[in-house]
């Protein structure tokens, strides 16, 4: 990857972050981004607040782990960032947040139906939730990575949500919309539950997903 390219991906994580922020899907140090850089990841400092980020401050992390002497420390979540862009050629970016209504369904342990057709953004036609495991550890990278098989998003139990796909303007999107697909389901809840969408007209839905839109 050219340099040129490198500066332009650091520096739309580092907007992308504060767009999270702004669509109130993160607040504080919470939450992470990463993105493919050659045969490296880019990925978000720790503890950082996303209003200080400048691009400079993503880390290069080289597929041994290793950084750059000086750099600053790889979000504690690295490992499950590098797990998905290792094990998923078709994915470019990942990003995670503790975006509330999804967060509230994650530590609930509910896993989001087909109740509305937009929750095929997610790839499959329901948003799983991956078992818990402890923050930044090799376990959790494997069990976020084996729970999406596949699909672009999961909740993670008492944590929040993540996405991985081909870019970081799609996976910000999709974050989005997972954040909007929780907000409805938690408020079906609250009048006695959804009215869910056959697995047929998911999969036609799925289908039609493929090739909606202008393309990514």
């Amino acid at each position: 990857m050219a340099a040129v390219d490198e500066d332009a991906l650091r520096q739309r994580m580092a907007e992308v972050m504060r767009a999270m922020d702004d669509k109130g899907l993160n607040r504080g140090t919470s939450g992470n981004v990463s993105a493919r850089c050659g045969e490296a990841m880019l990925v978000t400092p720790s503890g950082v607040p996303a209003a200080r980020l400048t691009a400079d401050q993503m880390v290069l992390v080289q597929p041994d782990g290793s950084t750059a002497p000086g750099s600053l420390k790889p979000s504690s979540e690295w490992r499950m960032h590098q797990g998905l862009l290792d094990r998923r050629p078709d994915v470019g970016a990942v990003v995670h947040c503790h975006s509330r209504y999804a967060t509230i369904l994650a530590c609930a342990g509910k896993p989001i139906p087909a109740m509305h057709y937009m929750v095929a953004v997610s790839g499959g036609s329901s948003v799983p939730v991956a078992p818990y495991a402890t923050f930044g550890s090799s376990e959790l990278a494997r069990i976020v990575v084996e729970t999406l098989d596949g699909r672009y998003a999961t909740l993670m139990a008492n944590h929040g949500q993540i996405v991985a796909a081909p870019n970081l303007d799609f996976a910000l999107a999709i974050a989005e919309e997972i954040e909007e697909q929780a907000a409805v389901y938690w408020g079906t809840l609250a009048i006695g539950g959804p009215s869910l969408l056959g697995e047929d007209e998911m999969n036609h839905i799925l289908q039609r997903f493929q090739s909606y839109g202008q393309g990514r």
